[in-house]
């Protein structure tokens, strides 16, 4: 596993066959699809930054790298790619053997050009859009956050606020001497000409007859943008007291009726003030929403409280009334935000749906954040907040208006990306007929990326049959290159270059050799966050999806072709360690929340399948199988297996689900804390053995965004269940004779070793 870390950790790529199935029925074969986890701005401290322009193939484009040949007598180089030659401009003149640029050292696989030399001039833009129909208490958690919130944005960043209820109120930041509101009617549409006639824009300047009005270049004046949006030092002060004064909606709400709340309204006209003043530049809409929306096209449940928010089983039957003309709305929204390059960040915090599972689409097209908490007031709302705008050691380095385009070998295409990105369908001859995801292109767009963003690429093999190994025993190397274009968080536009190579299969002389030669690359994590992505896509997109049996029909698949045994013997069945915990995986994510939607709302499937969509490797295979360390007098911390047997009377838990931190006292442990042990001198041991979980607890939770929540609870208490759910039940209420001290879970679930034996006795018939 500690080469593909260490791949990982130079070029901030995971794929799941390091060595590539060589034909396409190989690769059908193989079942996990040829893919790549690619982390597009992941920092590396050692990655050199170049202040000049990257060289570029004249046929292909790709950009000058360490597996290009170089001529250093006739100064040319030959791209991997499409083998042209190319010469090197007047400036290379000086290159030689040992006098090479950096583009060309090999350990520089990865590589950064910033060729912008004079200072960016568009600050960053953050609009805050708030929802005003909840009680006054959340309404004051609200706005405590958000004053906190604008003491921590940079300076220069300009900064405007939307709010909203029955209806839409566009706030005039600019004249703090009369606090002024533009208001729109909820359920009505508003497109970009109307909101700028209302808004009076063009009092001094006229509207211009013909073009796009797009910013002060397009027909605006500076001072009319200057009312909406300003500079956050200068507007502090006018936007606290507008927050100050905030109240709750005043519209009466009947008591058999839910409050008219009009997000999509909102949300759309922050979209199209954005794009008619701030066009091309890296702005975010933010979002926060306290309930379901009544109102307007994007509306997800009617105002009468009879009528219950759609629950999965009518999203499978098709009967919930709103939910595919609100999908469409979003999906236009999302298609005007990419269009202008703008950011939609989304806070939800209610005990109620309030629709993540329609807004979804325009989130993830753009590379949005998403945040979900019980209430404004809760740690894991206020703490996250908190860290979008935070500097220093866990800051999210948030950056924008990022463009991902891709390069490879010939016989691969590129089938889409499953991650939060939008297709630029830029058609060329990479990409292939089936899309899968953001496809039918080879170019994306990034609204919003960050330090952690990761996009899973689906490629397909088209070569049909291996060449003679014999004739070409050279063409064995494959490359792939990756462009990222992007707004960096210092203003800066950057070019980030990752070029790889990975060999193809040997060819068809040996089967053996191949065999062990895919094995010997297989990486099984990779391999499963690829599974759990491709599995959460299905089930969105397909109909009549049958997760667990695809799930199972794979990993049978994968175990018949890669164990090893004797035909019909489910006892001489054995899988090499680069397989062996694949199966586990598998187990634990047919478990998941990604693809057990029983007791989870749409929104809280939409929620977590967006976070997995967006997380790398590691992250994402804490979410498909939890993290499990136990603390007791014998040993230090240890790793336990995630199962019902590691829970003991005398154990400290500490389960890290990615969303969820529990920390589980056992029964005689928790006895111990009541007694308060812990408090007298002679027991300082017990109180560090206490205190050790907290402190690990605490270092996970301030490395993760969004900030996961933690419960603190002990055996046999009701909180428990957030231990329960997530371990294999090995004991469950019908063996016969439970362990002592432990506990059992009470499920009709089977268990991890009955999941094995039915795996065997399948895969070797």
């Amino acid at each position: 596993m500690s080469e593909f870390l260490d791949l990982e950790s130079q070029d901030g790529v995971r794929m799941p066959w390091n060595v590539i199935p060589g034909t396409k029925q190989e690769s059908t074969n193989s079942v996990v699809p040829v893919s790549a986890i690619y982390t597009p701005i992941k920092p590396f401290p050692a990655m050199p930054v170049l202040p000049y322009a990257p060289l570029r193939c004249r046929t292909c484009r790709s950009v000058l790298n360490p597996f290009s040949t170089v001529d250093y007598a006739a100064k040319i180089w030959i791209c991997p790619f499409c083998f042209t030659r190319n010469h090197f401009p007047p400036h290379y003149a000086s290159i030689s053997d040992e006098n090479l640029p950096a583009e060309l050292f090999p350990q520089y696989t990865t590589i950064e050009y910033d060729s912008s030399l004079e200072k960016p001039t568009t600050p960053p833009v953050f609009i805050f859009v708030v929802d005003t129909c909840m009680i006054e208490e959340e309404l004051t958690f609200l706005k405590s956050a958000l004053s906190q919130a604008l003491g921590l944005l940079p300076d220069h960043s300009l900064v405007g606020l939307i709010t909203f209820g029955t209806f839409v109120h566009v706030h005039e930041l600019g004249f703090s001497s009369v606090p002024k509101t533009y208001i729109f009617k909820g359920s009505k549409e508003v497109n970009k000409d109307q909101l700028l006639e209302q808004m009076s824009f063009f009092l001094k300047k006229p509207k211009p007859t013909t073009g796009v009005i797009a910013g002060p270049r397009d027909g605006l004046s500076t001072e009319s943008i200057a009312r909406f949006l300003l500079p956050a030092s200068d507007c502090e002060f006018a936007l606290n007291s507008v927050l100050e004064e905030l109240q709750k909606d005043p519209w009466p709400v009947p008591a058999d009726q839910r409050a008219a709340r009009c997000t999509s309204t909102a949300l759309s006209v922050a979209a199209s003030l954005l794009g008619a003043c701030v066009p091309g530049s890296g702005a975010r809409i933010m979002a926060f929403i306290g309930g379901p929306s009544t109102e307007g096209q994007g509306a997800i449940v009617s105002k009468n409280l009879s009528e219950p928010i759609r629950s999965h089983k009518d999203l499978d039957k098709d009967s919930a009334a709103h939910f595919h003309k609100a999908v469409k709305f979003y999906e236009g929204l999302s298609k005007q935000l990419v269009h202008q390059g703008h950011v939609l960040d989304l806070f939800a915090c209610a005990l109620d749906q309030v629709g993540i599972a329609e807004i979804k689409i325009a989130v993830e097209r753009t590379g949005g954040l998403v945040v979900l908490a019980e209430s404004f007031g809760h740690l894991v709302f206020k703490d996250s907040l908190k860290r979008v705008f935070q500097l220093g050691d866990y800051e999210l380095g948030l950056s924008s208006n990022g463009i991902f385009e891709i390069n490879c070998s010939k016989d691969v295409k590129v089938q889409g990306i499953i991650g939060p990105c939008a297709s630029l369908e830029k058609k060329g001859p990479l990409s292939s007929d089936t899309v899968v995801g953001q496809g039918s292109t080879s170019a994306w767009k990034m609204c919003g990326l960050d330090k952690a963003t990761s996009l899973c690429l689906i490629f397909e093999i088209v070569k049909k049959e291996i060449p003679d190994a014999t004739v070409q025993p050279t063409s064995n190397q494959f490359y792939f290159q990756f462009l990222t274009y992007y707004q960096h968080s210092s203003g800066q536009m950057r070019l980030r270059v990752t070029t790889l190579s990975r060999r193809w299969v040997a060819g068809p002389g040996s089967l053996q050799a191949s065999f062990s030669d895919l094995i010997a690359g297989f990486d099984q994590e990779a391999a499963a966050v690829v599974m759990a992505r491709l599995v959460s896509f299905k089930m969105e997109t397909e109909a009549e999806f049958d997760p667990i049996r695809w799930l199972d029909k794979s990993l049978i698949r994968m175990c018949a072709r890669f164990g090893d045994y004797q035909k019909d013997s489910p006892s001489s069945f054995s899988l090499s360690p680069r397989f062996s915990i694949f199966p586990q995986f598998m187990f634990h994510l047919r478990r998941s929340q990604f693809v057990q939607v029983f007791n989870n709302s749409p929104d809280e499937t939409a929620y977590f399948r967006m976070i997995l969509n967006r997380e790398n490797v590691a992250n994402s295979v804490v979410m498909i199988q939890p993290s499990l360390i136990s603390y007791s007098f014998h040993s230090g911390p240890e790793p336990a297996l995630l199962d019902v047997a590691a829970i003991a009377a005398d154990r400290i838990l500490l389960l890290d689900a990615y969303f969820t931190v529990v920390i589980f006292h056992g029964s005689t442990i928790a006895q111990w804390r009541k007694a308060g042990y812990q408090d007298l001198p002679e027991h300082q041991a017990f109180a560090q053995l206490l205190q050790a979980p907290r402190d690990d607890g605490d270092q996970i939770i301030k490395e993760r965004f969004p900030v996961p929540r933690l419960v603190i609870c002990d055996q046999h208490g009701s909180q428990a269940r957030f231990l329960l759910a997530k371990l294999n039940p090995s004991a469950t209420y019908n063996n016969e004779a439970p362990l002592p001290g432990g506990d059992v879970i009470f499920t009709d679930d089977v268990g991890f070793e009955v999941f094995l034996d039915h795996l065997q006795r399948l895969a070797v018939q």
